[in-house]
């Protein structure tokens, strides 16, 4: 018996080519579930610090419904009222009052409204500049490319919080002016990006192969090179957008960006600057949800980046 069962042995026991192939089906299906647990940890994240962003938006849009705010109420009485006081109608001031007894909580809603749509809208506007003339460098070349870059080169000379102000002061304050004095200064960033995004693009095979079929050149700048260009241009814009609000909020501050009757968050912080010793509460709540967003988009953005990153396993 024990004869029998020695030759049975070798019969039964796998070749050694099954085996490996095993052990890779095995090494695989390790790498595979690791890099699952990696993508749904980098989703979780991106949706933690998307959140914070969805709150505000949410704000902007239905506070006001909630919340009234009118510039022209004056309420002596209450003024430089402490979070939570109780007011003489009965109410309560969650967030304290100003100076003339207005509202901090409304003025922090009406604040994000402002903000986050000249964050949206110059992001918006810049980007489409950037993205025409980077492209249009990027694919042309020869002359065009250096009179864009060139162009690009010389406002990079010049801080953009300067070249901001100068406009802000020259066509007036007002949220359309904030979003157009914005836009021109930050659509160099769009446009350097969209132009590195399309020397590459324009190279790749397929974009050669549609080539060689007889695709035109506007057919391949359409279907093959601009949707390469928004993956870098998305990442982009999620970092300009704080850096926009950052920017608004400053013009504001120095009484160039928003008018008196459309409080943004800059604008309720300056106001708050000569009560900082008893009235804390003026500057540091808009200021506080100033930071709030800034730090929210930014971590969006590097997280939306690691996400859109092809290296980092999440396309395909």
């Amino acid at each position: 018996m024990t004869s029998s069962i020695a030759q049975a042995a070798p019969d039964t026991a796998p070749p050694a080519g099954d085996q490996s192939g095993v052990g890779g089906r095995g090494l695989r299906g390790r790498r595979t579930s690791a890099a699952a647990q990696r993508r749904r940890r980098e989703r979780i994240s991106l949706l933690l610090w998307g959140m914070p962003i969805i709150v505000f938006a949410l704000i902007a849009i239905f506070g006001p419904m909630v919340v009234e705010y009118s510039t022209l109420s004056v309420r002596t009485g209450d003024r430089l009222k402490a979070p939570l006081a109780e007011l003489r109608d009965g109410s309560t001031a969650l967030l304290g009052t100003d100076q003339v007894g207005r509202d901090i909580l409304a003025q922090v809603i009406q604040g994000a409204r402002i903000s986050l749509l000249v964050g949206a809208a110059t992001v918006a506007i810049a980007g489409l500049i950037g993205m025409l003339l980077g492209v249009l460098a990027g694919w042309f070349g020869g002359w065009v490319d250096t009179v864009i870059m060139r162009i690009a080169d010389i406002q990079l000379a010049f801080p953009s919080i300067l070249l901001a102000i100068l406009l802000a002061a020259v066509i007036g304050p007002s949220v359309t002016n904030v979003i157009l004095a914005l836009a021109l200064t930050r659509w160099v960033t769009f446009g350097r990006v969209a132009r590195a995004a399309t020397l590459a693009a324009k190279e790749r095979e397929y974009v050669t192969a549609a080539r060689s079929i007889g695709a035109t050149p506007s057919r391949l700048l359409v279907r093959h090179v601009v949707p390469a260009t928004l993956g870098p241009l998305i990442v982009i814009a999620t970092v300009e957008v704080g850096l926009v609000i950052i920017a608004e909020a400053s013009l504001s501050f120095l009484g160039l960006g928003t008018p008196p009757d459309q409080p943004s968050w800059g604008q309720t912080v300056a106001n708050g600057r000569d009560y900082l010793s008893n009235a804390w509460w003026i500057a540091t709540m808009p200021g506080l949800a100033l930071s709030i967003v800034v730090l929210s988009v930014g971590l969006f953005g590097d997280r939306l980046r690691d996400w859109l990153d092809p290296r980092s396993g999440q396309l395909g």
